[in-house]
Order: structure tokens, then sequence, then C-alpha cells
């Protein structure tokens, strides 16, 4: 595995650079396969980089759009990863794609665990490009640091795409992909900002416990390239 670093001085270069890196992976798979699958982060730090994205001429209709994590609350809900990326990233050009969500409204988050992994295989596998996002705590998609779903979450061996989380120190239950699915895809990036993210990062990269900063997971794995793109 190869990690690729790409340091900018000001968010407009990065957000720049990181939506046609994005944009030609999904026009490879396009031309390769006939579709592309796209998994993204939510939060606030890629607004700026769906504002870019979603202006690219692309054949979006094509493309499918899915998540790294979901919080277990309606897509109507104001914080669901959902509802920001129809409001952020499904607008202008991009309005063509489609969107495959995690939520369901009729089922706890532990029994959609196997729901959502099926639904997931049958309509955004195989991955072809997944942005991943970094928390101040070292946290990735939603595997919060020492929670007892993580040994689950990492192990390899599980076959399975999403895993339920209730995170200790963050509000809502979560559904997350797993640490293989993660994996799986053909292009993985990794996307912060920010000094103090930076600082985070640093600390990730000099340390070896995945239970503790599980974006290490992300870090030191040996299957797959990353690309890491910060301010």
């Amino acid at each position: 595995m190869s990690k690729i670093i790409h340091t900018f001085q000001t968010q407009y270069e990065l957000v720049s650079l990181l939506s046609k890196s994005i944009a030609m992976k999904l026009e490879t798979a396009i031309r390769t396969k006939g579709k592309a699958n796209l998994i993204v982060s939510g939060g606030s730090t890629p607004l700026a980089l769906f504002r870019e994205l979603r202006e690219i001429s692309l054949e979006w209709e094509k493309v499918n759009i899915g998540l790294c994590d979901e919080r277990w609350i309606s897509p109507s809900h104001e914080e669901s990863n959902e509802n920001l990326v129809k409001n952020h990233l499904l607008q202008g050009k991009a309005s063509r794609a489609r969107f495959i969500g995690m939520y369901n409204e009729y089922l706890d988050i532990y029994s959609a665990e196997k729901c959502c992994t099926q639904k997931i295989k049958e309509t955004l596998f195989p991955f072809d490009v997944v942005v991943l996002g970094m928390g101040n705590d070292g946290h990735t998609a939603s595997l919060f640091p020492n929670n007892t779903e993580l040994k689950k979450a990492f192990d390899l061996n599980n076959k399975e795409l999403c895993i339920a989380i209730e995170p200790k120190t963050a509000s809502y239950k979560r559904m997350s992909l797993t640490l293989s699915a993660i994996l799986s895809a053909q292009h993985i990036y990794l996307h912060f900002e920010g000094k103090e993210k930076t600082a985070v990062y640093k600390t990730a990269n000099r340390g070896k416990n995945i239970y503790t900063m599980p974006i290490r997971a992300v870090l030191n794995q040996d299957i797959r390239d990353l690309e890491v793109y910060y301010t």
C-alpha cells in the first residue's frame, strides 16, 4: 500500500484538485463498466468539495452515490447525512445522480445491519471511490474510538458491509461501513482541513493502536493505496 500525500495552502486549491481527481476516477469507471459508485462522508468539511464536484461535467446519470455512515435519524432531519448530501452534492449537474441511503425507517439500527449490507451490495457495490473524513478524536466514518463494536468492524474476515455503532462521545446511533467495506474500494481518499486535524493526523501516523484512533486502521493497512488531501 502506498500513501500519497497532497498538502495545500488553501481550501480552494484542495477542492479544485480533489474534485477533478474524483471525477477522473468516476469517468474511468463509467467508461469501463457503464456506471460508477461514489461513497462520501458527511459533516461540514466536504461541503466545499461537494459544491465544486457537483458542477463538473460528467455522465452523472450513470453515477450512484452512497454514504460512509449515517446517523439513525429521519432523512428530513438537519443532522442527517442523507439530507446533507442531497442538499449540497445532488444539485446542479450532479442532480442527475442516483442516491442510495442507509436509513430504514421501519427497522431499529441493529435489525437493519444485514438489510443495509444487502441494499448496498445490490446498488452500490463494488465501490469505485470512497471519500473518508476524520474527526478530532481520530474517528472515521462512524468508527469511534474505544467502541465495543470496533473489533467486529475491523475484522477483515467480516464480510458484512455495515455495522451498527452507538458512540459514547457523539450523538445518535450510527450505521457505518466496516473496514473491509472501506478497503474494498478501488480508490480511497482521506480529506480533512485545518491545523487541529493536521495535528490529529500526525499523531495517528505516529501510533499503531487502531482502537484509540480508528483512522489508523486505514492509514496502516497494506490492502489499498490511500490518497490524503489536507490543508
